[in-house]
């Protein structure tokens, strides 16, 4: 095992890598209750879908792991879960199923395009203008999202949409305490903040009597029955359910690469003109990942940033993606325990989610307005239209022709984010 993962070649130990998968696990932990409560709104069983969001994070950080040999951690991303469930599913009115068979062939088009080396070529076509607008613009619409999950915002009336909520509700009062804990945390940098901020209220929540207990702690986890293998390739592959084949793969494109970049940047895989070498090892696991998704009944997986985070405590190796793997598995006999967790829990993280991705506003050009005023329609018909699809649309119409520019550019795009 040691000569296998190059231990000693990559200056880290067993202990090492432990710790570094213990701490990336825990800084992620929070997908596992915040997936399947925005997916609910797309109609998909909470608790089954908890399952699947183990599953497939399980599945594709083990491959990344043992294949790639990358302290990555993959797992169904923050943003492509909520255009499923508030715009293909609620908006667009496209059944479940049907938006998982278009993740499905998404993935096939992801492994294709992997295998025949043109993802890294196609890396650098999509300007930075916009890759900075669609994280911002995603960013913006989960912190809505997670406004009006914990009661802040409100449905208004047809002269003004939104409305302040009742602050004195003792779930808001929780979700400000959680919110604020969580924010104070994470400023402090403490590992897990935001699972640590999810359990602290649902714990009051609970001893305020406002969120019952289960029945038992630790069990067998849901069942995958009524998801597994329901989805829906036949329709997805209709003309008109196209775009949304499309817009899925643009974005969790988008995603992948910039985190893959970043996160090697930061451990120090990159060569001298800022290339990932073997870069198709994990991208490969990444495509792969995204097969089993949706057949086990969840959305778009990819690297997950937060891995930094164990890159940060000396991760260098596929063992700590190994060790994030049996964490994940172990989790799914925790799920009677994950399931209570209400939205006054959970909703704090969106808002937190939605204020690390505006980040990349202040990198937009704005002097330049061909590349400001497509980043705006972006970001603001994204927030508005309460619909990804539409902005990322607006967004690639009014821009400049796609002009595929070296890997070294998507470097310094992850280094000006900060997140290398």
């Amino acid at each position: 095992m040691q000569q296998y993962f190059a231990f000693e070649k990559n200056g880290t130990s067993y202990r090492q890598e432990l710790i570094a998968g213990f701490t990336t696990f825990l800084t992620m932990a929070y997908i596992i209750v915040i997936n399947p409560a925005i997916l609910e709104a797309a109609g998909i069983p909470k608790g089954p879908s908890m399952t699947a969001t183990i599953v497939s994070a399980a599945f594709g950080t083990l491959v990344m792991g043992i294949y790639a040999k990358r302290p990555f951690a993959i797992a169904p991303y923050m943003g492509e879960n909520a255009f499923i469930a508030y715009t293909v599913v609620k908006v667009m009115g496209y059944p479940w199923q049907t938006a998982l068979g278009a993740i499905f062939l998404a993935g096939v088009l992801f492994t294709l395009l992997t295998v025949l080396r043109v993802r890294g070529w196609l890396a650098g076509a999509i300007p930075l203008n916009l890759k900075y607008s669609f994280a911002v613009g995603i960013g913006l619409f989960l912190t809505f999202i997670g406004l009006n999950e914990v009661g802040v915002v409100t449905l208004g009336v047809p002269g003004a949409p939104v409305s302040l909520g009742r602050l004195s509700s003792p779930t808001v009062l929780l979700a400000v305490f959680g919110f604020g804990m969580m924010a104070w945390l994470t400023a402090k940098r403490v590992a897990g903040a935001l699972m640590i901020g999810i359990l602290a209220v649902t714990l009051l929540s609970v001893v305020i009597g406002i969120t019952p207990l289960p029945t038992r702690l630790v069990g067998l986890p849901p069942s995958l029955g009524p998801i597994f293998g329901q989805l829906d390739i036949v329709s997805a592959l209709s003309p008109k359910a196209l775009p949304v084949v499309l817009i899925v793969f643009v974005m969790a494109f988008v995603d992948t690469i910039g985190t893959l970049i970043g996160l090697s940047a930061r451990a120090g895989f990159l060569d001298e003109k800022g290339n990932l070498p073997d870069i198709e090892r994990p991208m490969l696991a990444d495509a792969v990942s995204n097969l089993v998704a949706p057949l086990v009944g969840t959305t778009t997986t990819g690297a997950y940033i937060e891995s930094a985070a164990g890159i940060e405590e000396g991760g260098k190796t596929g063992f700590t993606a190994i060790v994030v793997a049996a964490l994940f598995l172990l989790s799914l006999f925790l799920s009677p325990l994950l399931t209570i967790v209400p939205s006054h829990a959970y909703g704090p993280v969106l808002i937190i989610i939605g204020c690390f991705m505006i980040k990349p506003v202040a990198l937009l050009d704005f002097d330049d307005h061909t590349e400001l005023i497509p980043a705006f329609l972006t970001i603001a018909l994204v927030s508005f239209t309460y619909n990804i699809g539409v902005g990322m649309t607006a967004g690639l119409l009014s821009s400049r022709p796609l002009t595929p520019t070296p890997s070294i550019g998507v470097y310094h795009y992850c280094l000006r984010l900060r997140r290398c």
